[in-house]
């Protein structure tokens, strides 16, 4: 784009008189006690069952332990849960560990895991992540450390969506309400909540009587700092030990700096368009393909993101359980673009709401609005914070937005938990309605053929190839800035947990 070179050199010269005035600290001192983290926003959610973007991830995940994890290289293990065996293709039983206990002295127990199941399931308390885990029927203690989960058919994701079921104190939850438990919750994992104060930081205390790895960290902040160019210059300052969301002008210039590193990774996330099919204009799948042909991928890429990243044009990526290779998308043609939108003519003459965040790089928003801006579309940017974005786009099509941008990740590595919330038509963030989708998408979720999920999956892709519901632009690259002393590297699912990171000897 033009100005990017500029805009390089200006960011880069800001940089290098930020680092000129600030002296590393000395190799003898002492690990700080405190780590202190620069997320971009506060979390719009301390409850885990409410949401999972990432600056309300960062902070939970460490609060709560899960039914499963993830080790580092991506395989799921035990947690709260020591194993799981299938009863039969529709019920599995899971043996709870006796030996855990939640930050108030309490005993998590087999109840507390069916009371979270039955909460994230229950479509009146609205849980975003509903989409995720609404195969499950049932839930039910089936022994003195054992619970037995149903679901309505074989669902072969089941246990990749479990990584992210955190487990909540029934009678807490209970006796203080939604409400107030968001403010102040309560969990059983490696750091407990201490205070929140809005608009500023997070601070968690490390939970000394963890049943699994304690952190040599006694308590943690999560700072918002919305912008990354402060976030770099607290971290080279030694006012921050790790730092997220780096564009990557920024992670450059921090190479070879005194006394910082980035540490970066590909992740499951994909950014994309998300398109209301349920617009006037957007109705046409013409105009959704024009807008999908007036979009260059490889410019975004290249010209923005440093490189770091990758064009793609599938929402699902070989690290996705179902993944069986790729499809090939709407080809970039902005000549043919502004033929078909002239050829739509009152249908494509108004102006289209698009729907963005802070936390998202405003530099591909403004580049997608000023591509379909050059082939004749008026698209006029509405941001908002964060919490507010979530409501609009996950509004009734008539009510949401007729663009938004987003960078999407289920957490779970698997493709369910990406293609069925954005395309069924029962889902609050789909703004599709197609009787096919919903047939591949029901039949994938419900086979535990692994070779014909993927084949079914492939179908799904071609299709939103064919129909353009979202236009998938890349496979996101996850920049941080760290201390260069802080023992971590991050992984494609985005987690940040405080109990497997050190300091260096």
């Amino acid at each position: 784009m033009p100005g990017t070179l500029g805009l390089r050199q200006a960011t880069a010269a800001a940089a290098l008189a930020i680092a000129a005035l600030v002296a590393p600290l000395p190799a003898s001192a002492a690990p700080p006690e405190t780590l202190v983290i620069d997320i971009v926003n506060e979390p719009s959610s301390l409850d885990p069952h409410m949401q999972w973007n990432p600056d309300s991830y960062y902070v939970y995940r460490n609060i709560f332990d899960n039914l499963l994890t993830r080790t580092d290289e991506g395989e799921i293990a035990p947690q709260i849960a020591t194993e799981w065996t299938y009863v039969s293709d529709t019920e599995i039983a899971f043996t709870i560990r006796d030996d855990v206990t939640f930050h108030d002295g309490t005993a998590l127990t087999p109840e507390d895991v069916v009371f979270s199941v039955e909460r994230i399931t229950d479509p009146e308390f609205g849980s975003p992540q509903l989409g995720q885990f609404s195969s499950i029927t049932g839930a039910e203690v089936t022994g003195d450390n054992e619970v037995t989960l149903t679901t309505e058919t074989p669902y072969p994701a089941l246990l990749a969506q479990l990584v992210k079921l955190s487990i909540v104190p029934k009678a807490h939850v209970e006796e203080v309400g939604t409400e107030a438990f968001n403010l102040a919750p309560v969990g059983s994992g490696p750091y407990a909540f201490d205070e929140w104060q809005r608009g500023v930081q997070v601070t968690l205390t490390r939970n000394d009587a963890y049943w699994g790895d304690t952190a040599p960290f006694a308590a943690a902040e999560f700072r918002a700092v919305p912008d990354a160019a402060t976030r770099v210059a607290n971290l080279q300052a030694g006012q921050s030990h790790l730092v997220v969301s780096l564009d990557p002008d920024l992670a450059l210039q921090l190479q070879g700096a005194a006394g910082v590193e980035v540490r970066d990774v590909l992740t499951e996330r994909v950014g994309y368009l998300n398109l209301n099919a349920q617009k006037p204009g957007l109705d046409d799948v013409e105009l959704r393909r024009a807008v999908a042909m007036a979009i260059d991928k490889e410019l975004i890429v290249e010209g923005l993101l440093g490189g770091f990243d990758a064009p793609i044009d599938s929402m699902i990526t070989e690290v996705h359980a179902g993944y069986g290779g790729g499809v090939e998308g709407v080809p970039y043609d902005p000549e043919a673009a502004r033929e078909i939108i002239e050829g739509l003519g009152e249908a494509a003459d108004r102006e289209f709401s698009f729907a963005t965040s802070p936390v998202f790089d405003q530099r591909i928003v403004q580049a997608l609005q000023q591509m379909l801006t050059d082939v004749g579309l008026d698209v006029s940017i509405e941001m908002t914070d964060m919490s507010t974005y979530l409501s609009k786009v996950r509004s009734a099509p008539a009510d949401a937005p007729d663009m938004s941008f987003g960078r999407w990740s289920c957490a779970c590595q698997d493709a369910d938990g990406v293609l069925y919330p954005l395309l069924d038509s029962d889902s609050s963030w789909s703004k599709t309605r197609d009787e096919t989708f919903d047939r591949l998408l029901s039949e994938a979720r419900n086979t535990l053929d692994e070779t014909e999920r993927q084949e079914l999956y492939h179908q799904v892709n071609e299709r939103v190839a064919e129909l353009v519901p979202f236009v998938p632009l890349y496979r996101a690259a996850i920049l941080y800035g760290a201390d260069a002393n802080l023992v971590w590297q991050p992984t494609p699912n985005e987690s940040m947990f405080l109990n497997r990171m050190d300091w260096s000897e």
